[in-house]
């Protein structure tokens, strides 16, 4: 038996058995739903640790009990069933994976995750690409398309067409933000 990192490794009979593990000192704590922070990153939370737990549970009821975990953890955070639900289909599907996972398929599709190569992120031409910071509260929820909408609407038949804009957020400054940022200053 080993733990590694966020990996837990044991031998059971010769056959290897892995799953998720977490350090006894593990609470389960993630970006509140309700903060003032872009859906996306709510988002990649859970694509993050559900990938994780596909990865790493070699068995199906394993990954069942870590998903539950993981459930648990986010409705503490106050994240909807419905959201958290949608959240697990989205990562199958990004897996290209059209079927529900059951005890007879999990080991196959676990090891078509598993072989799935990892995609590499593309060098950036800045030349053809600018990228635009805006700070993101709640009201700024609809800015990225409207943006872009505007965008094609003003820059479509025009040469800097050819630019692709990026859209970045920044948190709204606030006073736990401005305590942090003084802190590691000093």
């Amino acid at each position: 038996m080993a733990d590694f990192l966020d990996l837990h490794i044991e031998n059971k009979d010769g056959q290897l058995f892995t799953t998720v593990f977490q350090k006894p000192s593990y609470e389960p704590y993630y970006l509140p739903f309700n903060s003032v922070h872009p859906i996306h990153m709510k988002k990649n939370i859970i694509f993050t640790m559900l990938l994780r737990a596909l990865r790493y549970c070699s068995t199906f009821q394993e990954y069942l009990n870590e998903r539950e975990k993981l459930r648990m953890a986010l409705v503490l955070n106050k994240y909807p069933n419905k959201f958290i639900d949608k959240q697990f289909e989205h990562v199958l599907l990004k897996c290209n994976i059209d079927q529900l996972l059951n005890v007879n398929n999990y080991e196959l599709i676990r090891q078509k995750i598993i072989d799935s190569p990892i995609k590499e992120k593309m060098p950036v031409d800045y030349g053809k690409v600018m990228f635009v910071h805006f700070t993101y509260c709640l009201s700024m929820k609809t800015f990225p398309k409207k943006f872009h909408a505007l965008w094609h609407k003003y820059f479509g038949e025009s040469p800097i067409n050819e630019i692709l804009p990026v859209l970045g957020t920044r948190n709204v400054k606030n006073l736990q933000r401005q305590l942090i940022h003084t802190r590691q200053i000093k």
